[in-house]
């Protein structure tokens, strides 16, 4: 009596109903993390790696903004460090704290 409900489809042998292959499983998975390398990974190693060669080019001379937010002109640069004239007061601050380098001239028209 059952037999008489059973479809042609329940019938044929293979893959159960709703079951992807392997390759199509991993697709979804792959697209995630393609998806994240290109829109957070490359362009934050990007601006990483264009801080550092920043850093890397301070000289005494170069006028800056640092994390503070305060504007200055480097007076040296000693490893790690750099010595920032702001006005009468000199302050010793870490290279890696600069912001960006703004054009010459700047600071002083502050």
């Amino acid at each position: 009596m059952l037999d008489l409900f059973i479809t042609a489809a329940h019938a044929t042998a293979g893959a159960p109903a709703g079951q992807q292959p392997f390759y199509m499983q991993l697709l979804l998975p792959l697209a995630f993390v393609a998806i994240f390398y290109f829109l957070i990974i490359r362009p934050q190693s990007k601006r990483n790696k264009q801080h550092k060669a920043m850093v890397d080019g301070l000289a005494a001379g170069n006028e800056v903004v640092f994390a503070g937010g305060l504007v200055g002109k480097i007076k040296k640069v000693e490893g790690d460090y750099a010595v920032i004239s702001l006005g009468a007061t000199e302050v010793k601050i870490q290279k890696a704290s600069v912001l960006m380098v703004l054009p010459a001239g700047t600071v002083d028209n502050i």
